[in-house]
């Protein structure tokens, strides 16, 4: 009989936990999963879905645009921002209901809290300690805001999903692909969009010729981007962001979002108590089996910052259930992996 409470503790319900949490217990283990905000991580309510219902939502001014030429009488058009969250809201809560139902039917304990890692053996969560043979890591990540006068007036990717209103004027900072694809959606539906990036030109590792190519079909959708240029300072006069750039020009607009990088989300995390190393990014450093300098906990998914996408989250977390509790050694893949950029043109 094992002298701890379950053979597997997992900290984070994003996609890496959960896939990781299903195996193991599939592979005959006792599984106890923590997650304190939303069972599917980032991708589920913060990321890919949310951001793919946008994306879909933003496409539908060209298509009305389109449809005459194809012999459709398309009548007044109206967008509902309010009406789209909403549903965009339903839907998430439906999915996050079936992670919920999956871990449940595989047979692992939730608990709907935060977790502390007490030592290399004990996790906190709900005012319990809980004693874990093997513990799993995969607390995921978060945006990260510069610090500049001002940056309480902005939001992140976060808080885009969850607006109150449509903003009329929105300055969206940063060149990797969140910021590009919100970069469309606000002004597919309506909104006048600046987008700024510190470098010559955004998407930095992909292909040159398609960057330049997405600059140019963006400028012709009237989205105003401005390489080299940041936001210095932000000043509120009323219901008004007045962004002061680095290049000394200025902007007013009504909403700021910066997306500007996620950082692995250890802070807190207690990982310092159970004596895992971090990298100087904060992120766990893992061997290829996603093994820590702690012999008996492992990471899997953006806590690692190895490639930070859902699929290889749950690669990574079918791996780690296979290796440790299937008996069957395997080492995520991480050579070629695809990345897809849902701009306008994607």
């Amino acid at each position: 009989m094992t002298k701890y409470d379950v053979d597997l503790f997992v900290i984070g319900g994003g996609s890496g936990g959960v896939r990781a949490s299903r195996i193991a217990a599939g592979h005959g283990a006792k599984v106890a999963l923590a997650e304190e905000r939303y069972l599917g991580g980032t991708c589920v309510n913060v990321g890919c879905v949310p951001k793919k219902l946008l994306v879909y939502a933003s496409h539908y001014s060209e298509h009305f645009e389109d449809a005459a030429g194809f012999g459709w009488t398309v009548g007044e058009q109206h967008f509902n921002w309010a009406a789209l969250i909403a549903n965009k809201n339903k839907e998430i809560a439906r999915l996050n209901g079936i992670y919920r139902k999956l871990l449940e039917d595989a047979g692992v304990e939730i608990f709907t809290a935060r977790a502390l890692l007490l030592d290399a053996h004990t996790v906190e969560a709900a005012g319990r300690r809980i004693g874990a043979e093997t513990i799993l890591v995969a607390i995921g990540g978060w945006p990260v805001m510069p610090s500049i006068p001002g940056v309480e007036h902005a939001i992140s990717s976060n808080e885009a999903f969850f607006l109150k209103a449509l903003p009329a004027r929105v300055a969206v900072v940063g060149g990797g692909y969140i910021a590009c694809e919100f970069a469309g959606i606000f002004n597919g539906l309506g909104s006048r969009v600046t987008q700024l990036y510190r470098g010559p030109l955004f998407l930095r590792g992909f292909d040159t010729d398609v960057r330049a190519h997405l600059a140019d079909e963006m400028r012709k959708k009237r989205i105003d981007l401005r390489f080299n240029a940041e936001i210095a300072r932000i000043e509120k006069t009323g219901s008004t962001l007045h962004a002061t750039l680095t290049t000394g020009d200025a902007i007013d607009v009504d909403c700021v979002m910066f997306a500007t990088g996620r950082a692995p989300h250890t802070s807190g995390a207690g990982l310092d108590a159970a004596g895992v190393e971090l990298d100087r990014h904060g992120a766990v450093v893992v061997d290829d089996y996603s093994r820590t300098s702690v012999p008996n906990i492992y990471a899997v998914g953006d806590v690692t910052n190895r490639i930070n996408l859902t699929p290889v989250a749950i690669a990574e977390g079918h791996a780690f259930a296979d290796t440790v509790f299937g008996k069957m050694p395997v080492k995520p893949d991480h050579v070629n992996v695809p990345h897809a950029v849902f701009s306008h043109p994607e």
